[in-house]
């Protein structure tokens, strides 16, 4: 009775667990799992299970190639975008390089002083002097569509903005740019670079530029307004900014020299009190010097014309 009681499972004790099983059913099931070839038990199973982890991980390493810093997936997606692009760029046609006017290259080999590297204002009239000289070399109106295109290059607008002195054919330096085409060379430049580099703000440098124009023009302020006004109200608001400019700067330098001659200094002194340069203080002051004189010169110029009418009846 007590092998057949302890024998017997007890379900009635805990249904959750496993019944157990005494050591002859274990030795049974062992001896039976391993002539059958199956696991012999749940913990054999396990280490069945755990086998090809252990074989991978004892498994060499595979020798990666290091990548370089900066590659990832980024250069797949490049190289295939790569035929796209090689695509695109063979879709889009290719600018011929432009034909030079073969004119300009005649006048190139002519004339290198004035068609060549350096480009400078040519004379009023330089059309019919070429015609003139060479008649074989030039048809009238080949030459008068290279000679515009000359006239309308970047280059040769710089020449015309800088105030340069027009040459003759042979490379004589005459008188200097009119005013008024210094100032339109200068307004196209403008135009040009504004297309150039749209979204940026160039007007500062239109205005000092204009600045520098009335200031070598030799013109009074007033006078350089008249000549280059136009119906273009922006222009005008261009010149008339590059004025206010002049003017504040004129007023500057007064304030300089009244300072200057109200301090009983010298020069030297003057320069050293203010912190300034004495060569700086030198040009500053003979220039306000000079403009608190042009307004009495302009004053007096208009009485020479009025004397000469009363002296013409009395010569006759």
């Amino acid at each position: 009775m007590t092998d057949a009681s302890t024998a017997a499972p007890n379900t009635n004790a805990r249904n959750a667990r496993r019944p157990r099983q005494d050591l002859a059913e274990q030795l049974q099931q062992l001896k039976t799992g391993a002539s059958d070839g199956a696991p012999a038990s749940s913990d054999a199973q396990a280490s069945a299970e755990q086998q090809p982890r252990q074989q991978q991980e004892q498994r060499p390493p595979r020798d990666r190639k290091p990548r370089p810093q900066g590659q990832g997936q980024q250069p797949r997606q490049q190289q295939g975008r790569k035929p796209q692009v090689q695509a695109q760029a063979q879709q889009q046609p290719q600018r011929a390089p432009r034909k030079v006017n073969p004119v300009l290259e005649r006048l190139f080999e002519l004339y290198p002083q004035l068609f060549g590297a350096r480009f400078v204002p040519l004379k009023l009239g330089v059309y019919e002097e070429l015609i003139a000289r060479h008649p074989e070399d030039f048809k009238a109106e080949d030459l008068k569509i290279a000679m515009g295109q000359h006239a309308r290059s970047t280059r040769y607008l710089e020449s015309v903005a800088a105030g340069l002195a027009r040459h003759d054919l042979d490379g004589n330096a005459l008188d200097p740019v009119a005013p008024e085409h210094v100032h339109h060379a200068i307004l196209e430049l403008h135009r040009r670079r504004m297309h150039r580099n749209p979204g940026e703000d160039l007007r500062p440098q239109l205005v000092a530029r204009i600045a520098k124009a009335i200031e070598a023009s030799g013109l009074d302020r007033e006078a350089y307004a008249v000549l280059v006004r136009s119906r273009d109200a922006n222009n005008n608001a261009v010149v008339d900014e590059a004025l206010a400019e002049l003017a504040q700067q004129a007023a500057k330098r007064e304030a300089l020299l009244r300072a200057f001659e109200a301090s009983g200094r010298s020069e030297q002194e003057f320069a050293d009190m203010y912190g300034m340069k004495p060569g700086e203080v030198a040009r500053t002051l003979e220039r306000a010097r000079a403009e608190r004189q042009a307004p009495v010169a302009a004053v007096a110029e208009p009485a020479a014309p009025v004397a000469e009418p009363t002296a013409e009846p009395a010569a006759d």
